[in-house]
């Protein structure tokens, strides 16, 4: 840590300043604002929304309010056994209290005050439902729609969704109308059609935006709470980004910033709420704390991630916990995109399975995906040839699901796979033995290999890892496929690969912090004036991931707690001994 000292200048001033503006970042301005404070948000990207913007934009609420009229049930018991079941070691009692007590009255307080609204999935499982006090739904929400002619100009700066979140990269669906579809239950092909003309037919908004007017998931999200932002006036500066955090004594009270090339001094009377994400994207910090191999050109994460908030908070005297660890998602690589696309559905589908360069099976396809990517990397100690993993797929799969980075093949056929993708991005052979040997994987071990899958799909049981063997692993799969969902042969030419890299959503570790979310330092006392959420703090969840939206959900809550707390902090008095508290160069 380096520290200087500066004269006590300030060319700003605010109660609170927010860093990043993902869905916790602007959560925490919201209610600090609401709470009678001052509030800058400040983004070092030229667009708005960081993680969440492309994320599916779920939160995961046990004992939501919506749960009882849907229903479902929930108590606090139930939740708190399933989380110290889950969570293991990493189980923080009074930090997961906070996030129980607080969560559902954050997602009431900003329907009621910020008009964002969630609405509860019945049918989306917990990761582990089969764990005591795990559910077959109804704890995770999903934003719902939001019209993006409600944000006017600012819609040019929020950032786009995936293109994997979306029906052929511009048509835009919610969490449960991606299930219908994925799934092909009843219904599906007329749903895919409405939202297809849907989206044709608004003609007006293509004059605008080839971008779809109905925003879902992570966009519905940000865009909602940034309506909210500018409803009441509080300003989010773009291209804004954070050098260091300054100090006074050992509490901190302000940031140094640079706001498109010309620095500034913002004071934060009351505290800096440190919101910009983890370090996914910073490779340094990715050899020095994460397993190996690993690259940062492997993150589904947007490339913006570097760690700034993780190195100023230790400078500033805060520990960290969980840097080991991530959110881990399989990817594939896009040519042309910036980020890699997370494999979320298409390992669950049947007809398909994932090996090493063995061509050994080393996991269900269907698990969480965090599960797969220690899996890939246990899998790699023990043979030394696992990532990358490889998906490998029939023809029959290929025509009937999605698969990373193309549409089926009835609606997009080989034909139409772009130039120079065929075997670099997407591997096809008219036999396995050939598959294998484009692929590098040793092909006598992939021939036994789906010799087993195809006993496996006629037994309709897999005693080896359990693919298709509770309620999360068939959520996705194809409900048309008896007797097991999730397991199909792998029989008919040709024969496909996919490349699978282990990547993540997102880091985990981070910061140090208390059920205040308040930066900690390595003998438990705090940081002052000082607080972190998201991934910038280290995971609630500990090594693990309980369900859909435990990313998203704590850092909202955390964001909320955060602004309360400030609320009744004392504000920092004005002096002339100012340090600067200057992140590592990692």
């Amino acid at each position: 840590m380096t520290s200087h000292q500066h004269d006590a200048k300030w060319d700003h001033e605010y109660d609170v300043v927010v860093v990043g503006s993902g869905a916790g970042a602007l959560t925490a301005a919201l209610r600090a604002h609401d709470n009678g404070l001052s509030v800058l948000v400040i983004e070092k990207s030229d667009v708005y929304g960081g993680t969440t913007a492309v994320s599916g934009g779920g939160v995961w609420i046990p004992c939501n309010s919506q749960i009882a009229a849907l229903g479902g049930s929930d108590s606090y018991e139930e939740a708190i056994t399933y989380l110290r079941d889950v969570v293991g070691e990493e189980f923080d009692q009074p930090r997961i209290d906070a996030y129980l007590a607080n969560g559902p009255e954050m997602i009431e307080y900003l329907a009621r005050q910020a008009q964002t609204h969630f609405q509860a999935v019945p049918r989306y499982p917990d990761y582990y439902p089969d764990r005591k006090g795990g559910k077959p739904g109804y704890r995770t929400m999903e934003p719902a729609p939001f019209d993006a002619a409600r944000l006017g100009e600012s819609f040019a700066q929020l950032r786009p969704s995936s293109p994997a979140t979306l029906i052929g990269g511009r048509i835009a669906m919610t969490q449960v109308e991606a299930h219908t579809i994925l799934a092909k239950e009843s219904g599906w092909l007329l749903l895919t059609a409405r939202l297809a003309l849907r989206y044709l037919g608004d003609f007006r908004w293509r004059r605008h935006s080839r971008r779809d007017r109905r925003l879902t998931l992570g966009n519905a999200l940000i865009a909602s709470l940034r309506a909210a932002l500018a409803q009441r006036g509080i300003p989010l500066w773009l291209e804004t980004s954070m050098q260091s955090l300054r100090q006074e004594g050992d509490r901190v009270v302000g940031v140094e910033v640079l706001r498109q090339g010309r620095p500034h001094a913002l004071r934060a009377r009351r505290g800096v709420v440190l919101a910009c994400g983890g370090f996914e994207s910073n490779q340094s910090m990715r050899e020095l704390y994460l397993p190996k191999p690993t690259r940062a050109e492997w993150t589904a994460a947007p490339p913006i991630n570097t760690g700034d908030g993780i190195r100023a908070g230790m400078a500033a005297g805060g520990s960290v916990a969980l840097m080991e660890h991530t959110w881990g998602a399989p990817t594939v690589g896009v040519p042309g995109e910036a980020s890699q696309r997370a494999l979320f559905v298409e390992r669950a589908f049947p007809r398909c399975v994932m090996v090493n360069r063995l061509g050994q099976r080393f996991v269900n396809e269907a698990a969480p995906y965090t599960d797969i990517i220690y899996a890939m990397y246990a899998d790699h100690q023990r043979t030394q040839a696992n990532a990358p993993a490889w998906l490998v797929f029939d023809a029959e799969y290929r025509k009937r699901y999605p698969c990373g980075v193309l549409l089926p093949g009835s609606v997009q056929p080989d034909a139409k796979i772009p130039d120079g993708w065929l075997d670099r991005v997407i591997y096809r052979a008219e036999t396995l033995p050939a598959l294998a040997q484009k692929i590098g994987v040793d092909a006598a071990g992939l021939a036994a290999t789906v010799e087993q899958m195809n006993q496996l799909a006629a037994d309709g049981i897999d005693p080896q890892f359990g693919k298709g063997g509770n309620l999360f692993d068939r959520y996705y799969g194809d409900s048309n496929c008896k007797p097991n969902p999730c397991l199909g042969p792998i029989e008919r030419a040709p024969f496909y690969a996919l490349r699978i890299d282990p990547g993540e959503l997102g880091t985990k570790g981070g910061l140090r912090t208390d059920a205040f979310a308040r930066v900690l330092r390595a003998d438990g006392s705090v940081v002052a004036g000082c607080y972190a959420v998201g991934n910038t703090s280290a995971a609630l969840m500990g090594k693990t991931y309980p369900g859909p939206g435990s990313t998203i959900g704590p850092a909202m809550t955390f964001a909320y707690i955060a602004a309360n707390h400030l609320a009744q902090a004392e504000p920092a008095q004005p002096s002339d001994s100012i340090q600067s508290a200057a992140g590592h160069p990692a």
